[in-house]
This record gives C-alpha cells, sequence and structure tokens, in this order.
C-alpha cells in the first residue's frame, strides 16, 4: 500500500482551533447556536479587488458564501482596553491652580511641550508600519477598513464549495509558476517541480511550503466534501458532507498523480514541522500576552489553553531547523529579500480567489503561514538553545504580532493538525 512509504511518522500535536475559542465566546456546536456572534474573532476583508487581472469568476454557488457576524464584543474590536480605558485617550500634562507667579514663570522656563501635530501622529504611524513591514512575509489586512468583516469560523467551516474550473486553475497557476523558485529545465504542469533538488535549501523550503499548504487545504476539501452534488444540490438545504476517498486518491495515489501524490503529503509534513517550529521559538511571546477580549472567564481559559499548547510544543526535540537558512552575507540577506517578495505576493494573489468561503479560509492559512516565516526568519527571537528568550530585548526592536496574524497563526496550525489526522481516517476508508 502506498500509504506505507509516503510519509515519515511523526508526533502530531492535533489542534482544532476553529472549534475552540481562543477569543471569548462559549465552546458550542455551531449548529442552530444563537450566540454565534460571541464567537467571533476572525476580521478579514473580502471585499479587495485582485490585484492582477480582471476578476470575472465569483462564485454565485451559495456554499461559498460566508456569513459574517454582527454582534462583536467591544474587546475583540480593540475598543476597551484591559484596565478598562477606551484606548482614545491621550497623556495630558497634569497643570496646577495653586501655583505662585514666581513658580509659574519658573515653570514656563522648563515648560516641556508634550502635544503632537496631526502630521507627526501621522508620520510615526508610517515609521510604525515601515518598521513592521521589513519584519512581515504577509500583505496584513488594515483592521480599521470600513470593508472588514467579523466572521465566525464555526459557522463558515473550510470546507468543499464547488468553486472549480479555471479560476482555481489560474490561483494554484499563477503561485507556483511566477511565485515559487522554479528549477531550470522544463516543467510538464505547474505543479511539476521533479528537478527541485537543483534548487538551494532556502528556494526548496519555500516550494515545500506552499506545496504543503496545498496539500493540506485539498485534504480539508476531500475529507468536507460536498457529497450530495453526486445527485444535484437539492438533496438537503444544507448539504451532505463527508469524506469522498476518490477525491482524495485523484489527488495522492501515486499512479494517479504521476507519483507526485506521496510528495506532496511530505511537504505537508515538512510545513507541519516548520510552523510548529515557529510555535516553539515564539512561545515565551505567545505565553505572555493577555487574549483580552472583555470576559474575565473566557480570557483565562483562553491563556491556560495556550500554556498547555506551548508546552506540549515545546516538549519536541526536533523541529524544522531555520539556523541553516539565509546564512552567508550579503547574498543571503538579497536571498531573504526576494523569498519574503515573492511570498507577499502570494498573500495578494489570495484576493484573487472568487469563493468567498475560500478566500477566508485562504487567506487565514496564508497569513498563519506567512506569521510563522515572520517569527522564525525576523531575528527577535533569535537565542542560543540553552538561554530562554529575553522578552525585554525583543519589546526593545518594537517587535509585535498583531491579533489578525495571532489568530492566523493558531488556526492554521490546527488545520495542519487536522490534515494529518484526516490522513489516518482516509488511509482506513481506502481499506474496506
Amino acid at each position: 500500500m502506498w500509504w506505507r512509504t509516503c510519509v515519515c511518522v511523526v508526533l502530531v500535536v492535533v489542534v482544532h482551533t476553529s472549534r475552540a475559542q481562543w477569543f471569548g465566546g462559549q465552546q458550542k456546536a455551531s449548529k442552530g447556536d444563537t450566540a454565534a456572534g460571541e464567537r467571533c474573532f476572525c476580521q478579514v476583508n473580502l471585499n479587495k479587488k485582485c490585484p492582477f487581472w480582471e476578476d470575472d469568476s465569483r462564485c454565485a454557488i451559495r456554499y461559498c458564501s460566508v456569513k459574517p457576524c454582527t454582534d462583536i464584543p467591544e474587546g475583540i474590536k480593540g475598543t476597551v482596553s484591559p484596565n478598562g480605558n477606551d484606548g482614545s485617550h491621550m497623556l495630558k500634562k497634569k497643570t496646577s491652580h495653586t501655583s505662585t507667579p514666581d513658580c509659574d514663570a519658573e515653570k514656563a522656563l522648563g515648560y516641556l511641550n508634550m502635544t503632537l501635530s496631526k502630521e507627526s501622529i501621522d508620520e510615526f504611524e508610517r515609521w510604525a508600519a515601515h518598521d513592521s513591514a521589513q519584519d512581515s512575509f504577509c500583505d496584513l489586512e488594515d483592521e480599521s477598513s470600513v470593508d472588514s468583516e467579523y466572521v465566525d469560523l464555526l459557522l463558515n467551516p473550510e470546507r468543499y464549495t464547488g468553486y472549480v474550473g479555471p479560476s482555481t486553475h489560474r490561483i494554484w497557476r499563477s503561485i507556483y509558476q511566477e511565485n515559487c523558485f522554479k528549477p531550470t529545465g522544463r516543467v510538464q504542469s505547474y505543479m511539476d517541480f521533479s528537478n527541485i533538488g537543483e534548487l538551494c535549501l532556502e528556494k526548496r523550503a519555500f516550494y515545500r511550503a506552499v506545496s504543503g499548504l496545498h496539500s493540506s487545504i485539498n485534504i480539508h476539501l476531500a475529507a468536507r466534501y460536498l457529497l450530495s452534488d453526486k445527485n444535484g444540490f437539492a438533496e438537503a438545504n444544507d448539504g451532505v458532507w463527508g469524506h469522498n476517498v476518490e477525491e482524495f486518491q485523484r489527488r495522492f495515489d501515486p499512479e494517479l498523480t504521476g507519483g507526485e501524490g506521496p510528495l506532496r503529503l511530505k511537504n505537508l509534513y515538512f510545513l507541519y514541522l516548520l510552523e510548529l517550529r515557529a510555535l516553539a521559538k515564539a512561545a515565551p511571546y505567545l505565553e505572555s500576552l493577555e487574549f483580552y477580549t472583555g470576559n474575565d472567564v473566557e480570557d483565562s481559559e483562553v491563556r491556560k489553553a495556550v500554556r498547555d499548547l506551548v508546552t506540549i510544543v515545546k516538549s519536541f526535540q526536533e523541529h524544522f531547523d531555520e539556523g541553516t537558512m539565509f546564512t552567508g552575507g550579503f547574498q543571503a540577506t538579497k536571498l531573504k529579500t526576494e523569498f519574503r517578495d515573492h511570498f507577499r505576493n502570494i498573500t495578494r494573489i489570495m484576493d484573487c480567489v472568487g469563493c468567498d468561503k475560500c478566500r477566508l479560509w485562504g487567506k487565514l492559512q496564508i497569513t498563519g503561514l506567512g506569521t510563522a516565516l515572520k517569527i522564525l526568519f525576523s531575528g527577535n527571537f533569535d537565542q542560543p538553545l540553552d538561554q530562554q528568550l529575553d522578552l525585554s530585548t525583543v519589546r526593545q526592536t518594537r517587535f509585535q504580532l498583531s491579533r489578525g496574524e495571532i489568530v492566523s497563526l493558531f488556526n492554521a496550525f490546527g488545520r495542519l493538525s487536522s490534515s494529518i489526522m484526516e490522513l489516518e481516517n482516509f488511509r482506513h476508508k481506502s481499506l474496506r
């Protein structure tokens, strides 16, 4: 059986982040849940125009649509801070009404004007955005955009929607052929990188990460396939969803993929180890976060869940070794910049996906991977293996992860974990 040779065995930390509550709300099944708004934590702009071609392929199938949230907790929106302030107050200098004229004169001479003009504030924001962009591997969402919406992932699960055809192939063709580093020689298809060994380590890692994400997404779609589609879309109002073994085999069986299927699954494990390493490397930083939503009980539970997760992650002795990448002076720095720019371009391609639900999960998972790369290669988390990360040093660099990046990181790793778990399910079903 090809299953026995396609992947190595690794211990898997299974994380169902899309079913748990990282940022508020009750942990309940989504069906019939009237308090769904309390569970919203993913903010995304699904209305951005495709920056590369005219988007004429919007999916009209109802399974492609996304249900946005309307009742958003103030803590999630960031309008209330943990100390009770609304976050809009400015620092003001206290004045005394009992001072003497002499004191007033002395204070006038030593007066420190702490006011800032709007132009200065805007300039500081541009500086901060520039500094953040130097570390970021993603074209991040503008959380203040009026087009951004909060989405409950429990009400919008990742699954097959019927979005197929030339539009989907154009997305992946653009990712592989225009943004992945290609080996020399003729490539049979946009996923055929049979001579990838000719590439340097960093370029191979780029391709394997993208391929691993592609494999993970394909596994999700095959595991939650619209089975009612075989008899038309009228079998049930919500559709009948389940495992489609034939679809899984079509994408991964070596006989049906020219031997590429097992390599695609190996790349899934490669990406899993990469993101696992990022979580381990950023563990002290993640453990220090408040995860504030305004619900003290749930915020405490989330902090405990994060501590438990990173404790398990840190127990792994071997992870992806990023220390072997981008070494060698100027050429390495140039390659790192090229690596980052290629990946940012892929995040922009996600705005060209014609299915809203596919776009939602594509943006979420590509941002999660980009966040993992930011952790691994920003240099802010680098320290000897026998030393604890100095958080004060990290904060001095003004490095930070946004709420959206953290949400995406956890959910992306959860999706990879679920994909690996589904491999076992497909193996059992294939043996029947």
